[in-house]
């Protein structure tokens, strides 16, 4: 069974509490590392020349201690612009756009950088640490220095870049797991499902037309994802209209965080009732079934991999959902998840008794579940 406190269940908590922290924590331990292999390969670079032509080495302690310090304003910069840039302009912005703009970013704070050590650090502080008396630096020392460091940070950008990219694709604390194998073979953990899908999707198709109703639902998308790390949910599958966000269960019955993500999304939708009456002419709204019981987690695919879930537990919380229609209800949940969750002086329930949903042989409690008040995401 799955750990209460694993690496995974640790780094998404402390993504939800500290994003802006966790973002920039990551892009400045990734230019630390970054900048301190650069020093170690220098090193040996100097050794190699001090034995070959008997050139004086400069000393490893200073150039380690700068690389370390030029890795923290290096990656404190960019993850302070690089976090609120992508929360706002690139969101608008066309993937070759914001690679174009980060480029010429890194490249401005480069040459920043270079300046601010050569005309004002080195010769007071740096050349004294790291060289004996009698040597000195030119133009060309500088001119040959820039370059280096431009293909260097070049190449840095891209794989730190990727490491971002993958690490989104996953969520927080999956690429560790996933780098280690700890899912090459299926590992059984204890989680809630919540199948959440649009409500009249084939009236609101037809309404707004294929390529409008694509945008309509990829903002519905976005404004979940907006609480998301607000109540620890983790997005399992897109699924044309439908989105499958999931939980350990432990997280997710803690402070009935799996019961009120429902109802925030709802009220996420209706704080930006504006925007979607202006562009759509209508208010989003989603049903959801939820379960919870023991499901594994495996690595899949060679041409495209991913994580998937297998078990009955999927297949059950897609069931529940699908009866909300024929109950009239947006929120139908097993018993058995009501029954971990507990009681909640906000929370109004119905038991619908013991149901036989399609595909299943064993009848399955159900609950209805509302919420008796507008609800503020939580912090």
């Amino acid at each position: 069974m799955q750990k209460k406190s694993d690496y995974t269940t640790l780094a998404h908590r402390y993504t939800a509490q500290f994003p802006l922290l966790t973002y920039v924590g990551t892009q400045t331990n990734f230019w630390i590392i970054a900048n301190i292999l650069l020093a170690v390969i220098l090193n040996f670079h100097s050794l190699i020349l001090g034995q070959s032509f008997g050139l004086p080495a400069s000393r490893f302690g200073p150039v380690l201690l700068i690389a370390t310090l030029l890795g923290v304003l290096y990656g404190l910069s960019l993850g302070f612009a690089g976090y609120y840039l992508e929360r706002s302009l690139f969101k608008k912005l066309p993937l070759g756009k914001v690679i174009l703009l980060k480029a010429l970013g890194y490249l401005t704070l480069l040459i920043v950088i270079l300046t601010l050590l050569r005309f004002v650090l080195f010769e007071s502080y740096i050349s004294p640490l790291l060289f004996s008396s009698g040597i000195t630096w030119n133009e060309n020392s500088w001119t040959y220095l820039f370059y280096l460091l431009l293909v260097y940070y070049s190449f840095m950008t891209l794989l730190i870049s990727f490491i971002n990219q993958v690490n989104r694709k996953y969520g927080p604390g999956i690429l560790v797991p996933l780098l280690l194998g700890r899912y090459r073979d299926p590992k059984e953990q204890d989680r809630i499902f919540m199948f959440m899908d649009l409500k009249s999707s084939t009236s609101t198709a037809e309404k707004l037309g294929h390529l409008k109703y694509s945008s309509f639902i990829r903002d519905c998308f976005v404004d979940i994802n907006e609480v998301l790390y607000a109540y620890r949910a983790q997005v399992y599958q897109y699924v044309g209209d439908e989105i499958v966000v999931t939980w350990p269960e432990s997280e997710g019955v803690k402070q009935h965080f799996c019961i009120e993500f429902f109802f925030a999304c709802r009220n996420q939708f209706r704080a930006r009732s504006d925007y979607y009456a202006t562009n759509y002419g209508l208010l989003p709204e989603f049903k959801a079934g939820a379960h919870t019981g023991t499901v594994t987690a495996v690595e899949i695919g060679e041409v495209k991999r991913d994580i998937a879930y297998h078990g009955d537990t999927l297949n059950t919380a897609a069931r529940i959902q699908s009866v909300c229609n024929e109950y009239e209800k947006n929120f139908i949940v097993s018993k058995e998840l009501i029954d971990k969750v507990g009681p909640h002086s906000n929370m109004r329930t119905q038991e619908l008794g013991s149901i036989l949903l399609k595909g299943k042989t064993l009848k399955v409690g159900l609950v209805t579940v509302d919420w008796v008040e507008s609800m503020s995401t939580k912090s």
